[in-house]
């Protein structure tokens, strides 16, 4: 081994990093806290007649990861773990959604036993309407709408499974 002359070698000292986020906005700030959840399929609460397979259960684990990392509101369309689009930082989760599908489309990627997340719950069963229109067929959210009965419903009518996380993932 040879040496070298003119080495240095540096060592950064430990950081502890704040809980908030501090992001600039139009005559203002906003503080959010640091998502610092980790979930496991474990945590996961089926609320459909139909139970997501294991297979199911890898991608809705990986799609709801890739949603607690992207900006709200935001949809993310998986299949055998891998990404097919994300709809994000639109006004709604309809829009999100739609977004997230003409991507899919776009690229080619056939939606069809693929899984949706999302990183709130859906107020309206419209969601998992267009989505199950569409060939998906497991759904992870949150929960936590006093209408979330709509969607669950909706998802038994036509054969979707759902899952609840019980967390919310809001990234500004």
């Amino acid at each position: 081994m040879k040496s070298k002359k003119n080495r240095i070698i540096l060592q950064q000292k430990s950081t502890a990093y704040s809980n908030s986020q501090i992001r600039s906005c139009l005559n203002g700030y906003l503080i959010q806290e640091r998502d610092l959840s980790v979930e496991s399929v474990k945590d996961f609460e089926s609320k459909t007649k139909m139970i997501p397979t294991d297979n199911q259960m890898k991608d809705l684990f990986f799609a709801n990861k890739l949603v607690k990392h992207t900006k709200s509101n935001t949809i993310v369309l998986a299949k055998n773990q891998q990404l097919l689009a994300s709809g994000t930082g639109q006004t709604s989760r309809v829009d999100a959604l739609k977004q997230a599908i003409h991507k899919a489309k776009t690229f080619g990627f056939d939606l069809n036993n693929a899984v949706m997340a999302s990183d709130a719950f859906f107020p309206f069963p419209d969601c998992v309407e267009i989505a199950g229109n569409e060939g998906i067929n497991a759904v992870i959210q949150p929960g936590g709408s006093i209408k979330d009965q709509g969607s669950i419903d909706y998802c038994n009518q036509n054969g979707i499974g759902m899952v609840f996380t019980g967390k919310r993932h809001f990234k500004h």
